[in-house]
């Protein structure tokens, strides 16, 4: 379970990126009953860290405080500031004794020069998607996605992807209820798959149509029927391709992806806070069978239904198969 938690202040640190490491584990939420990490803001070298936006911060750890960490946050930082050579060793020795690894936008060529991303997945903020690829060509960079989650390391995009990212973290180790929780105090999206794309394209828009908030709505209240892409467009009274294209546009996945993943999160609620059997939980989220349940958790979350309930269900609540 994810306790300790040291996130670096590095020389040339962009501000909100480092601030959302801080607002996600560092602050005390005992009084919502969620976990409190044990936190610590770490330099390489003195406790005052110039920023990239011409103010300092102060971190009272040095590097030393990496040796116990499960987790170490690498923020976005200015690539024209070389980070000591030591800094890039202790990374390295984290990973080695199993500690995580997160990065935010540019933090992940840290990583880089670590040697961390050789042979996974990773990601940076579109812009040094193609930096990112040519100064490390052994890691598998994949372009225009919110997150990559390649155990120890997960590595995230710019700015606001940054938020999703940790979040998906918290809701890995402590269930979505937990992440959940805590996107509504940071009054931010509760969940958006690492799959989803970067940016969106601007909708263009068509005559007589506005957002496509009621359709999601409507879906997500119906989600234990049988429903379709063309069911959905008929709903939203456009075409199936019209409708596949606005979808695309307002929420940076495809209908099929979005619908599948709204199913998931609900059989994760069911299994938090129920002992209801399994079978009826694939029935009531619209996955239908507990073999296609079973599918999409090893695929989504890398467990089983079972698995999760057991680590996330309400304590009193035994597993039902």
């Amino acid at each position: 379970m994810l306790r300790d938690v040291a996130v670096l202040a590095l020389e040339g640190s962009h501000a909100f990126e480092l601030g959302v490491f801080c607002e996600v584990f560092g602050i005390d939420r005992s009084d919502d009953a969620l976990p409190v990490y044990d936190f610590a803001l770490v330099s390489a070298g003195g406790d005052s860290v110039p920023t990239r936006h011409g103010f300092d911060v102060r971190a009272s750890h040095g590097l030393e405080r990496l040796a116990s960490a499960d987790l170490v946050c690498v923020p976005a930082y200015d690539l024209r500031v070389r980070q000591p050579d030591r800094l890039v060793d202790e990374l390295r020795a984290a990973a080695e004794r199993g500690a995580r690894v997160l990065s935010i936008c540019t933090g992940a060529f840290l990583l880089g020069e670590a040697g961390l991303l050789d042979g996974r997945r990773c990601t940076t903020h579109w812009r040094y998607i193609e930096e990112l690829a040519r100064r490390h060509p052994q890691a598998r960079v994949e372009p225009d996605v919110l997150y990559v989650d390649e155990e120890p390391i997960i590595t995230g995009a710019g700015t606001a992807a940054g938020v999703d990212t940790c979040l998906h973290l918290v809701r890995k180790e402590h269930g979505s209820a937990v992440a959940n929780t805590i996107a509504r105090r940071m009054v931010a999206p509760p969940h958006r798959e690492g799959g989803q794309r970067q940016y969106r394209e601007r909708p263009q828009p068509l005559e007589g149509s506005g957002s496509l908030s009621p359709v999601l709505a409507w879906v997500e209240a119906n989600l234990d029927q049988n429903l379709s892409v063309g069911a959905m467009a008929r709903y939203a009274r456009l075409s199936p391709r019209t409708f596949a294209r606005r979808f695309q546009q307002e929420t940076g996945t495809t209908p099929l992806q979005w619908l599948t993943g709204q199913r998931v999160l609900l059989a994760q609620h069911y299994l938090e806070t129920t002992d209801t059997p399994i079978a009826v939980i694939a029935r009531r989220s619209g996955l239908g069978t507990v073999d296609n349940l079973r599918h999409h958790f090893a695929r989504r979350l890398g467990t089983t239904p079972q698995g999760y309930r057991r680590t996330f269900g309400t304590p009193h609540i035994e597993s039902t198969a």
